[in-house]
């Protein structure tokens, strides 16, 4: 499931970048795409550029300045994919917040019937955070500006792409000082594991949801209501694409699974073996013909709407700025990579170091500025590396006497450190200073234990889903106002928007599962959670989430309405149960 990064040169990179009429792959499409090919020093050995005529509106010209004026005239993408495919195949496709430009171009390779040849990809966006270097941020402009490399003109996909891979260049280097090896991913990122766990089948955009509460189980006699759930299960008389579509229509929420909230199970072959057919036995959901369902769909009783998307922040009380500033402390400033010891010794270490102001760290980066070696840490390399870049090495005395850090650790706090939460801890998101789009990023150390899968639920008062498209996982990775992203083999991030979720909405969950039924968090190690302004944005809170020996599930953070304040807590619970039962317990339908 899993990829170990690889330490090849530039040899087998090729820099995309693409402008586009908006922000969403399945609706909007690719105006302009270039194309560098890079050789086994970073040299640009190849250039390739060309506009797109998207048969469309060009959408925000403001922002990228191709009018459709400008585009017409220009190939279309089918005349477009081939010389393109001849850069990618083979190659490591290098892009900045690469999971945007490989959704669009993945996309644009489906509409004209072929797959994009990319198997694996590079994200500068992934590999800046990894490294660290002491900017405010990881936009472009920003890491350009810090390597002295010149920008003609921002978002224009030619200009970006010879100035990413400047920027490539210079963050390859400084990986490599650091002993980083740059964080590939395969693509696609993830198998579709809905056999597995029973979870919903896979799609890659958020499909409208039932806009009716769940009102109960179905009463032989009764009628049906509008926000009941229904699965189907057999072959029917009529097309089931139809059946979906009628039953959806009447305001029912079609499930692909049977549990203890589903309403109805409709069947034409009532003593089927089929899953869901025992399931429903199993459970006591009510059972019903397709012609007694056809029935009932002409006398659908009204339901209780959930209530329409709105602006969440719109009606939010304007208040002074909050935003968090890091405590005082013996530690204040600096971030701390522990290695080695035990699992419990090295998570009450980190733990140790929060609460003296520090920051915990699980990676080297450019902003570690001390390593506190326990039984067996001097034996990582990361332990050598940083003896080598002159990062002070301690023993736990560090805990009981910190001594002020020298002037090459202070070098590495040009950036501020953010605030370091800790277990429970629980601050106001600054939106008034930095608006409503914020990223929640989990990253861990790789370790070859199994795969660690971030998911998020959108709950609502009751601490339930509303329906099963309020769970987002790599196969269901978009809902309304809440994105997953994977950037890299050891970190993922949600993006939220929060005035585009639903309104019932009142807490997202953050959690983290493995795959694999032998592995355990105490295998993985320690997961930072970093909360952001926006997946480029500097960091404004991070926690260090450590689990004991036993779970496989980890609720990491929840991000939650209080009052008219969106707030962020930091939880750390673990589960011994795999996700399918942590998805039950919030009311997901799970085979």
């Amino acid at each position: 499931m899993r990829e170990t990064p690889s330490t090849a040169g530039f040899g087998a990179y090729t820099v995309v970048d693409v402008e586009t009429s908006g922000l969403r792959a399945e609706e909007h499409r690719v105006l302009s795409v270039a194309a560098l090919v890079l050789d086994a020093d970073g040299q640009v050995v190849h250039e390739f550029h060309t506009l797109v005529d998207p048969g469309c509106d060009p959408g925000p010209v403001h922002i990228h300045g191709l009018t459709a004026e400008i585009l017409r005239g220009s190939p279309r993408f089918e005349h477009v994919r081939e010389p393109l495919s001849a850069l990618l195949a083979g190659r490591v496709m290098v892009a900045h917040n690469a999971h945007f430009d490989y959704r669009f171009l993945a996309s644009e390779f489906g509409r004209t019937g072929a797959d994009l040849p990319v198997g694996r990809r590079l994200c500068t966006l992934a590999l800046a955070r990894r490294v660290a270097p002491p900017t405010p941020d990881c936009k472009l402009g920003t890491l350009a500006a810090y390597y002295g490399i010149s920008r003609s003109k921002a978002h224009d996909a030619l200009d970006d792409t010879r100035v990413l891979a400047g920027v490539l260049r210079a963050l390859i280097a400084d990986a490599a000082r650091l002993g980083i090896t740059p964080p590939l991913l395969r693509c696609p990122p993830k198998e579709n594991y809905q056999s597995a766990w029973g979870l919903p089948t896979e799609r890659t955009g958020p499909k409208t949801p039932c806009p009716y509460t769940y009102p109960g189980r179905f009463e032989t006699g009764g009628a049906l209501v509008q926000g009941m759930k229904v699965a189907f299960t057999g072959d029917t008389a009529t097309d089931r694409d139809v059946l979906v579509a009628r039953a959806e229509a009447a305001g029912l929420e079609v499930t692909s699974a049977v549990s203890g909230r589903t309403s109805v199970l409709v069947t034409n072959a009532p003593n089927s073996t089929s899953g869901k057919a025992r399931k429903a036995v199993e459970v006591g959901t009510p059972i019903v013909s397709e012609n007694r369902f056809l029935l009932l769909l002409e006398r659908v009783e009204p339901g209780e709407r959930k209530g329409d998307q709105v602006a969440r922040t719109s009606s939010t009380r304007r208040r002074p700025s909050r935003v968090p500033v890091a405590p005082g402390g013996p530690l204040a400033g600096r971030r701390v990579l522990v290695l080695g010891g035990t699992h419990g010794g090295a998570a009450a270490v980190r733990s140790r170091i929060a609460e003296l102001g520090g920051s915990a760290a699980v990676n080297m980066s450019g902003r570690v500025t001390d390593v506190l070696a326990l039984t067996g840490g001097h034996a990582d390399r990361r332990c050598v590396r940083a003896a080598e870049l002159g990062i002070p090495v301690h023993g736990a005395e560090l805990l009981s006497a910190p001594q002020p850090s020298d002037a090459s650790s202070a070098s590495r706090r040009a950036v501020a450190e953010p605030l370091a939460l800790i277990r429970g801890q629980v601050i106001d998101l600054p939106i008034d200073d930095f608006g409503i789009d914020w990223t929640i990023r989990a990253s861990w150390a790789y370790s070859g234990s199994g795969a660690v899968d971030l998911v998020a639920f959108l709950v609502d008062g009751d601490e339930q889903v509303a329906g099963d498209d309020d769970f987002v996982f790599y196969n269901q990775p978009e809902t309304r106002g809440v994105r997953l992203v994977a950037e890299g083999p050891d970190e993922q991030s949600v993006a939220i928007r929060l005035d585009q979720l639903p309104r019932y909405c009142r807490r997202i969950v953050l959690a983290a599962a493995l795959d694999d039924a032998e592995a355990t968090f105490g295998d993985v190690g320690a997961i930072e959670v970093e909360a952001m302004p926006g997946a480029e944005a500097g960091v404004v809170a991070r926690a260090t989430m450590d689990a004991a020996t036993e779970e496989r599930t980890l609720v990491l953070a929840e991000v939650y309405l209080r009052g008219d304040v969106w707030r962020l807590r930091a939880v750390g619970q673990g589960y011994p149960t795999d996700l399918a039962v942590l998805a039950r317990r919030y009311g997901v339908d799970v085979a």
